[in-house]
């Protein structure tokens, strides 16, 4: 069996309920980070990492999110056709290509969890482990998956989870690594803890939406019974194979920003907008509007 990470999975079948009703019609895959959708830094980061296949897990009511993934010749004729040739070159640049691109779109028909959805894509895996994004967990700076396949071998296999410090108060909204050797960036652990309370949290190293995940995955979630929610979680999975596989954790570089929140969203919103001249001007005269004082 190779240790080459070859394949991406990309859970995008859930309904987006915290931006309702944004998302009756709009997946939240597709809300704009100013002017880039969440799919999009997603896919990115896949490229970067030289993942050969890309297994988007999909819903029947989403279609919008394959239109969006996949090139459109006739609307960048089109747009040449008008003098715009310079956003269709980028819309080129962004889509996936049916005949250069190795894309695959399957359905998570009901919403069985996070797990169904992985298992979703086990006929289209490519032989080794397999990478994990979701995209509402976005991370800007150096590409979280590229980063974590090249520590794959350092954590010696098995199943590696991105990982952040978190605070002491914040655990119990993560699943948490029981940390038993620090490796620089590398946490080997035997464990891992989904939502402790503070008191019994085994460390602060939180687990956030980046795996690579050795092959056996698919066998366990197959056998896993439904947890909380009656749902199929993929953490349980992880766990009942740590101690046949390994279990390790990533510190990884880069700034994550937790938008499947409206919260981590403006976040995320504010700290591209900031590094933006144009955006930054409008921020400035926001600020400085809010900073004086108030008419008599």
């Amino acid at each position: 069996m190779t240790n080459t990470v070859r394949t991406a999975i990309f859970p995008v079948a859930g309904l987006g309920t915290r931006f309702l009703p944004a998302t009756k019609a709009t997946p939240k895959e597709l809300l704009p980070v100013i002017d880039t959708p969440l799919i999009q830094y997603a896919i990115d980061e896949a490229r970067e990492a030289g993942i050969e296949r890309m297994i988007f897990v999909s819903h029947p009511s989403k279609s919008a999110i394959e239109r969006y993934v996949m090139d459109d010749a006739k609307l960048r004729a089109d747009l040449r056709s008008r003098g715009k040739t310079e956003i269709a070159a980028e819309l080129e640049d962004a889509a996936l290509c049916p005949k250069n691109d190795d894309v695959i779109f399957t359905m998570q028909n009901e919403p069985l969890g996070l797990g169904h959805a992985v298992l979703c894509a086990k006929e289209y895996a490519l032989a080794g482990p397999v990478a994990v994004i979701l995209p509402d967990d976005l991370i800007l700076g150096k590409g979280c998956i590229g980063e974590m396949i090249d520590a794959y071998a350092q954590a010696g296999g098995g199943h590696l989870v991105a990982t952040m410090k978190v605070a002491p108060e914040d655990v119990q909204k993560y699943g948490v690594l029981s940390v038993t050797e620090e490796l620089g960036n590398v946490l080997r652990a035997d464990r891992m803890v989904e939502k402790p309370e503070p008191a019994e949290a085994p460390s602060r190293d939180a687990v956030i939406g980046r795996y690579v995940l050795d092959g056996s995955i698919f066998q366990d979630l197959e056998t896993q019974a439904p947890g909380a929610l009656g749902e199929i979680q993929l953490t349980d999975a992880i766990a009942k194979g740590a101690e046949r596989v390994g279990l390790a954790g990533l510190r990884f570089s880069g700034q994550r920003f937790d938008c499947g929140s409206k919260a981590g969203m403006l976040k995320a919103t504010l700290h591209l907008a900031s590094q933006d001249p144009e955006c930054g001007d409008v921020l400035d005269a926001y600020v400085n509007a809010m900073s004086r004082p108030a008419a008599a």
